[in-house]
């Protein structure tokens, strides 16, 4: 989610027994950083492409917010199979060093989203069945107040991915992964549009862990319609910066969106696959 950043000056890869001048693409997306990276030659190749971009960030050379380079990408710049990098880069995010997003990359973390995550996923596990209630409350309590500060703060990139969320909504059809992955980039869109890396870091431990909930309410008859119903006039009243409208249409939505979450069987539509 976050802004990607470009460089036009060559970076500097050292191998092991050469150095080649590489795009700045594989650097961190941040003027002045230099990522400097080992040809990896051992049986357990991601391992030493964890040690590295590790070393990178302690170094401060990577910070969060920076993308790295894609898949493809690293793999020709660590000299291995694009299964080691996808092995580096899940390594990475299990560690809470990274996070991916579909369609956008993989990014730089400041470590706090994982650690916020496995709390609130053991308090969940542990509260069942109440953990998704408790979850939801704190989601109404959080997130009005986020799209009243994002009408206020939020810029065009952000604003941009709104619309985008809201458009694969709407081609989603049957598809409940894509409709899900839309449904989270239109939330977390708004949590960075707030301006406030805390918010965004919390908002998007919760919404993760409403992954389930959301699969859970795939069933539920007119669920994805009346979901987008509301996802547009919260696009609606960012887009004329109207706060007060935002946090009374997020209210409205999440109202919504608990009220089919626990809708009964009777409501649900056999082999249909909607999101909400």
């Amino acid at each position: 989610m976050s802004s990607q950043r470009t460089r036009q000056h060559p970076v500097d890869m050292r191998y092991s027994s050469r150095t080649i001048a590489v795009s700045a693409d594989l650097a961190p997306h941040r003027a002045g950083g230099r990522a400097v990276y080992k040809l990896v030659r051992t049986s357990r190749l991601y391992e030493q492409i964890v040690q590295q971009i590790e070393e990178s960030i302690v170094k401060g050379t990577l910070k969060a917010g920076d993308q790295l380079p894609a898949e493809r990408e690293l793999a020709q710049r660590f000299g291995v199979s694009r299964t080691a990098v996808r092995e580096a880069v899940k390594a990475l995010r299990e560690k809470g060093l990274v996070e991916a997003y579909s369609g956008r990359g993989t990014f730089i973390t400041d470590g706090t989203t994982q650690a916020v995550r496995q709390s609130l996923d053991l308090i969940t596990k542990i509260g069942q069945p109440e953990g998704s209630t408790h979850l939801a409350e704190v989601r109404a309590i959080l997130e009005p107040e986020i799209a009243a500060l994002a009408a206020l703060r939020i810029q065009e990139p952000e604003v941009a991915t709104m619309r985008e969320a809201v458009a694969v909504m709407d081609r989603a059809g049957q598809d409940p992964d894509a409709y899900i992955e839309a449904d989270l980039d239109f939330h977390l869109a708004l949590a960075e549009g707030a301006g406030n890396p805390l918010i965004l870091s919390l908002l998007d431990s919760i919404v993760g862990l409403l992954r389930e909930q959301r699969l859970r309410i795939f069933r539920v008859s007119g669920g994805p319609e009346r979901g987008q119903v509301h996802h547009k006039k919260i696009l609606e009243a960012v887009e004329r910066r109207d706060a007060e409208k935002a946090r009374e249409t997020m209210r409205a939505h999440l109202g919504q969106v608990r009220e089919d979450s626990e809708a009964p069987a009777a409501k649900r539509a056999p082999g249909k696959h909607n999101a909400q």
